[in-house]
């Protein structure tokens, strides 16, 4: 068995902000307590980590060609048609119309995989560490409020007509804090998820 140093590297949070609005106040997240320098970690140790930065990696890309696509649209650089087909690309596909559809499909993801983390993950880390509970608590939190920006989307997608600035706005909000979640989250619990599945 080779110890080594935590090879997942949790994504720093981009710093940029689209959107005025804040889900949440950014400087009052806790911290977790992490384990002292020194500890090697297995490669089995360190597969937790790594998937849940993959995961995050895939909803990234996924936002980003969302961004993307929203972007191409306004602009009209692309039409309905041609949207249709670079959906066909993507791996969130689902029929109906180029933005909304997927705009759909993205917002399923994130509330599936915050599920499973509330629902599997997090009792499992507060179990094992009850030091975690106050990060565990606030990721819950932002979770919730995630899903509330998910169902702005959607009432904003189920409007006619539909209103771009609307819908850009509030994708530009899900942008900001999905992404300076995702980095809290692996900043957090890349190394606990190591100790945990040691």
């Amino acid at each position: 068995m080779t110890l080594g140093e935590l090879a997942a590297v949790p994504t720093p949070d981009p710093g940029v902000r689209l959107s005025r609005e804040r889900l949440w106040d950014e400087g009052t997240r806790p911290r977790a307590p992490h384990d002292p320098g020194g500890r090697g970690y297995t490669p089995r140790q360190q597969a937790a980590g790594r998937r849940l930065i993959e995961v995050h990696d895939l909803i990234r890309a996924e936002l980003a060609q969302l961004r993307g696509l929203l972007a191409d649209l306004e602009s009209g650089v692309l039409g309905a048609a041609a949207a249709r087909d670079r959906l066909h690309t993507l791996v969130l596909r689902r029929a109906g119309t180029p933005t909304g559809g997927y705009c759909q499909a993205f917002c399923r993801l994130v509330v599936l995989h915050h599920h499973r983390e509330d629902t599997d993950v997090f009792p499992g880390l507060r179990r094992f560490d009850p030091r975690l509970g106050a990060v565990v608590d606030r990721l819950e939190a932002e979770h919730t409020a995630l899903h509330g920006l998910v169902d702005r989307i959607d009432r904003v997608l189920v409007e006619q007509p539909l209103d771009p600035a609307r819908l850009r706005a509030a994708v530009d909000l899900l942008t900001d804090a999905l992404l300076s979640h995702l980095s809290y989250e692996e900043h957090e619990l890349v190394e606990p998820l190591a100790r945990l599945w040691g």
